[in-house]
């Protein structure tokens, strides 16, 4: 059916679908969307014992001048909800790499705090991590294929960001 209720036409019906190519290519970045981070799990998990997601809340709060960030921003920085960066950070706490404290420049917002145990954890696996992307990801592409592998991912992040047209 088109806007107006009227049935849509058979090339507007065509459309729809996916070419031969079209299909091959999304299927391939499908199959890289969900075998990679599963990839890249299981080594941390077995060399870390991090998940990929740890080992980001972790990366990412390193990157803060004072290993601080909000608990809201984080979960955005990692790509989960709040409620399972709430879980997650709870193991990270149990192990002693992170605390969480209220904002002291509002109080309504939790920050996380990556603790010297948590950084030490994220040197120790980042040895292994970097040397997994690197063989699975970065040696198998030119520097301008990489690049515009970065900037293609960008480009469909922010089509994902952006509200509905």
């Amino acid at each position: 059916m088109t806007e107006t209720g009227q049935p849509a036409s058979d090339d507007q019906q065509a459309d729809l679908w996916l070419g031969p190519e079209q299909l091959s290519s999304w299927v391939s970045v499908a199959r890289l969307i969900t075998r990679l981070p599963w990839a890249i799990d299981a080594q941390l998990q077995r060399d870390s014992g991090l998940s990929l997601p740890e080992y980001m809340a972790l990366a990412m709060l390193s990157e803060q001048d004072d290993r601080t960030m909000r608990m809201s921003t984080l979960a955005d920085q990692v790509s989960v909800s709040l409620s399972r960066l709430s879980h997650l950070v709870k193991r990270l706490e149990s192990r002693g790499y992170v605390r969480r404290e209220p904002d002291p420049s509002d109080g309504r917002f939790t920050n996380a705090i990556l603790l010297p145990a948590g950084f030490t954890a994220l040197e120790a696996a980042a040895i292994g991590h970097v040397t997994h992307v690197r063989q699975l990801v970065i040696d198998n592409l030119s520097a301008e294929r990489l690049r515009r592998l970065g900037q293609d991912a960008e480009r469909i992040l922010q089509r994902i960001d952006s509200p509905a047209r």
